[in-house]
């Protein structure tokens, strides 16, 4: 990094990337700024500026070595797993600045040496302490999936027999009853079931009462005559639906027909109405919110149906390295892999990473938000 560079930096102030230290002395302390970075985005930490006034007050050449000393054993002793840091001394104006590059963690979450987790909360940190971002941070790092995890209070009682045996056929061409396996035996090969317990990923899709045990975990449909929520414009409105992902998917499409406008399909007087906007379009974006949302975060998915647009809200931003331009190019990080591997065979989903690109490719007025502070996923398919 170049001294303008830094200077640039400086100027602007501190950010959720980029903090200042004027100086460092207790290990401690310091790997509590490590960790916040390394459970966040990563950023930059600069060394002998002011967070305060953001004046420079340059390094001596003993006090580079040890902080130097002290920052080593900051990422190596005080932060639980050990993380790697890159320093750097520049200097600016005959100033000796020193800058730590903190990479984001691939082994979140990470913590201080008394076991405490940090993370950036805009230009300052904040401890971790709810079980619901713990677990996010388990996910982010691929230690844990949302849907492999069994849900208390479910049993074996709890399954759709009619449901499982059809998905059973559809997948195996060949009928349940006639194999020599209980059924229990049978969805705990398919990671359905755990513990004596249904995962996430059996509840949300063979249950009979899927709302009794996760209401939230469904879609949620407004439809305004206006372009916000704000005023007393509602027309139509929908509490989370009730049933499994296929019942869920269906009675949203079904919300979607009775607020959409339709038009002729062709110049005759008898032609057949269509939706304004395909229903291809949204058959693609429904599934993918469903099957790619995060779990982890106990929030319905949110359809909003708009005078000029329709938004479709998912809890949970985008994984790792995945932005809005690669996930229209088919790129795909499964973010709950057992309930991808069984999409298919209840949905219209093919698995691919393609389901954006094709919506894409029917409507191009489409827009992708990934909402990274507000941890959503937004969809806007916008009205011609």
């Amino acid at each position: 990094m170049e001294a303008l560079e830094i200077l640039e930096l400086i100027q602007k102030g501190e950010s959720s990337t980029v903090q200042f230290k004027e100086r460092i002395d207790d290990a401690h302390k310091f790997s509590q700024e490590l960790v916040a970075f390394s459970n966040t985005k990563g950023g930059l930490i600069i060394i002998g500026v002011n967070d305060k006034t953001g004046l420079r007050n340059g390094l001596s050449f003993s006090e580079i070595r040890d902080t130097n000393r002290l920052i080593v054993d900051s990422s190596t002793n005080n932060v639980k797993p050990a993380t790697i840091v890159e320093s750097q001394t520049i200097t600016v104006d005959s100033q000796n600045l020193i800058t730590i590059n903190v990479e984001e963690g691939l082994s979140k979450p990470y913590k201080d040496k008394k076991g405490a987790i940090w993370v950036k909360n805009g230009s300052d940190k904040r401890r971790v302490t709810s079980n619901e971002e713990i677990a996010r941070l388990l996910q982010s790092s691929k230690i844990m999936f949302g849907d492999e995890m069994p849900i208390k209070g479910t049993s074996i009682n709890d399954v759709d027999l009619k449901e499982y045996k059809a998905f059973y056929k559809t997948k195996f061409k060949k009928s349940f009853d006639k194999e020599k396996i209980e059924i229990a035996q049978s969805l705990q090969n398919q990671q359905l079931y755990k513990d004596n317990c249904l995962t996430l990923a059996g509840l949300l899709v063979f249950c009979k009462n899927r709302h009794s045990f996760r209401p939230l975990f469904s879609i949620q449909c407004i439809s305004v005559n206006d372009t916000n929520l704000l005023g007393n414009t509602f027309e139509d409105n929908e509490p989370p639906f009730e049933g499994n992902l296929k019942q869920v998917y269906e009675q949203t499409l079904n919300f979607i027909d009775r607020n959409m406008k339709k038009i002729p399909s062709g110049k005759s007087f008898n032609s057949e109405l269509k939706w304004e906007i395909p229903k291809e379009v949204f058959e693609e974006v429904l599934v993918n919110a469903l099957i790619h949302r995060n779990y982890f975060i106990n929030s319905t998915i949110k359809v909003f149906m708009f005078l000029d647009r329709i938004e479709i809200i998912s809890p949970g931003k985008l994984p790792n390295s995945q932005t809005e331009q690669t996930i229209v190019s088919g790129v795909s990080i499964p973010q709950n892999p057992v309930l991808q591997s069984i999409a298919q065979y209840i949905l219209p989903y093919k698995g691919a990473g393609t389901g954006l690109m094709r919506a894409i490719s029917i409507y191009p007025n489409i827009e992708f938000n990934n909402d990274q502070e507000k941890e959503r996923f937004v969809v806007v398919i916008k009205k011609n």
